[in-house]
């Protein structure tokens, strides 16, 4: 699959918007990638996934032991991705503000972990996931998303496979562009940070 593949999915079912958005970062931008759109459709979720999980497999020097995706936004991909894989799936959540493994998730020591992320923008939460991961003894090999919005720049700490890689600017709030200046935000994801 291409990245014109993918956002040709990703247009088809109306999850690739044109608009004012605020991000889960913070910033803002007049593009937002609707990852909760297209999970609404198992075939489309399924077909994306098992593209991952074949790119993943063909660019990765070891063979992962597990995957293990960041709450809540990577828990459908990665699951899927896992499925693809004939892999054990298991997921972060926040605690006191941090990833951790709960839920009698576990990871034996040195285990190869893929950490699957839906989309990267800032790349924040797959890095907290990465050192959650690290933190249980497990190595994570490399972060898979089905769009890496950053087209590259944003540092997880590990190795980023990505399904499409697209450049999408994004602004700090005190420094909009005209064309957004008087259009009304709007903040679709679900994460707030302080």
């Amino acid at each position: 699959m291409t990245t014109e593949d993918v956002l040709a999915e990703f247009r088809e079912c109306g999850a690739l918007l044109k608009g004012h958005f605020i991000l889960s970062s913070g910033r803002h931008s007049d593009t937002y990638l609707n990852k909760s759109i297209v999970s609404m459709y198992p075939d489309l979720t399924e077909r994306l996934c098992r593209a991952l999980a074949d790119k993943a497999t063909a660019s990765l020097d070891v063979s992962p032991k597990y995957v293990i995706s960041p709450a809540m936004g990577g828990i459908i991909y990665g699951y899927e991705t896992a499925r693809s894989m004939a892999l054990p799936f298991m997921y972060t959540e926040r605690v006191d503000g941090e990833f951790q493994l709960r839920r009698g998730f576990a990871v034996p020591e040195n285990a190869p972990v893929l950490i699957v992320e839906d989309i990267i923008s800032t790349g924040l939460s797959a890095r907290e996931c990465v050192e959650a991961v690290q933190a249980t003894g497990g190595q994570p090999v490399a972060v898979a998303c089905l769009i890496d919005r950053s087209a590259g720049a944003a540092d997880v700490g590990v190795p980023v496979i990505s399904l499409a890689s697209l450049e999408v600017e994004s602004w700090a709030a005190d420094d909009l562009p005209p064309h957004l200046v008087d259009v009304p935000a709007v903040k679709p994801g679900s994460r707030g940070l302080s």
